[in-house]
C-alpha cells in the first residue's frame, strides 16, 4: 500500500485540472482495485464494491468511510444495503479526479482490509 492513506485530502475549489489519463493510470496503481469509469456528467471517477455478510456489517462499514469523508472533508457518494456498499469517489469542483481522491480511496482501503 502506497502513502497515500497518510496524507490529508485538500479541498478543491475548482482551479486545477482534472487528473488526464496518465495521471489516473499513476494513482490507480497506489490504492487496492478500486474501478475508474467515465460519464457525461460526472468525468472520470473511482468506484468499488464491498461484499459484507449482513445488513449491519454493510452499515458499520459507511458510517466508518462516513467519519473518515467528514474528517477529510472530502464526501464520496455511497449506496449500501444487505451484504454490500458500494462507493463513488470524485471531486464534484472539477467533474473528475484529483490526488484527493485517491487519497480518500487508500484511507477506506485501510478500513475495509480490517
Amino acid at each position: 500500500m502506497s502513502d497515500l492513506a497518510n496524507k490529508k485530502c485538500v479541498p478543491c475549489e475548482g482551479k486545477i485540472p482534472p487528473f488526464n489519463s496518465e495521471e489516473i493510470h499513476k494513482y490507480l496503481k497506489k490504492i487496492d482495485n478500486w474501478e475508474v469509469l467515465e460519464d457525461k456528467i460526472d468525468g472520470f471517477h473511482l468506484i468499488k464494491n464491498f461484499k459484507f455478510d449482513d445488513f449491519l456489517q454493510s452499515q458499520e462499514f459507511v458510517n466508518k468511510v462516513g467519519e473518515i469523508a467528514e474528517n477529510e472533508g472530502h464526501h464520496p457518494d455511497l449506496w449500501f444495503g444487505w451484504g454490500y456498499a458500494r462507493i463513488k469517489i470524485y471531486t464534484h469542483a472539477i467533474k473528475g479526479l484529483a490526488e484527493s481522491d485517491f487519497i480518500l480511496a487508500a484511507k477506506i482501503d485501510q478500513i475495509s482490509s480490517v
